[in-house]
């Protein structure tokens, strides 16, 4: 390759290189804009991703009872939520409802650590539950049955979730003392 007076490539092999330097940036882009990285928010109605948690006892017959209990909706703020479909493989003993900030219920799951002797807990249709605030969620604990079941649900849901997931639990699941 020849070079200029002052030792720098040539001018044309500056412009091809700036020119490659261009395509290979749009080339990029364009890619990541019409490839899913897999890191995106599933489709609204498609099946859900969901990391497992440890719940060694979602195998538990009480686990299948609550799943089995479970309506196939939920009331969220006034709106009707259908059950979700959850992608393979789904954690046991799991289910979801809604496409946008779905709510979802998990049995089986070891005691939260916040359960304590002075925990404040509250009293829903007959159903003893335990509040863990999470952002933008909160996730409500089951403390009161032979296993722990946990709900979490967006802070624009409202009560109904709470309130319907109670009616599931207190007609299945008989109560037991608490467990600290």
């Amino acid at each position: 390759m020849a070079k200029t007076e002052t030792g720098a490539p040539p001018r044309v092999v500056l412009v091809v290189a700036a020119v490659l330097a261009v395509a290979l940036a749009v080339g990029v882009a364009v890619f990541g804009l019409t490839h899913r990285t897999g890191d995106e928010a599933p489709q609204a109605g498609g099946p859900l991703p969901l990391v497992s948690v440890p719940a060694p006892q979602s195998g538990a017959p009480a686990c299948t009872t609550l799943v089995g209990a479970a309506p196939a909706e939920l009331t969220s703020a006034g709106a009707k939520l259908k059950r979700r479909e959850l992608a393979s493989p789904a954690p046991p003993a799991t289910l979801a409802w809604g496409d946008e900030n779905p709510i979802v219920l998990r049995c089986g799951l070891d005691k939260p650590p916040e359960l304590t002797p002075t925990a404040s807990l509250r009293l829903i249709n007959k159903v003893q539950w335990l509040q863990v605030e999470g952002e933008g969620a909160a996730t409500w604990y089951v403390v009161d049955r032979e296993v722990y079941a946990a709900l979490t649900v967006p802070d624009t849901a409202g009560t109904g979730p709470l309130q319907e997931i109670s009616d599931a639990v207190a007609t299945k699941l008989p109560p037991k003392p608490l467990r600290f």
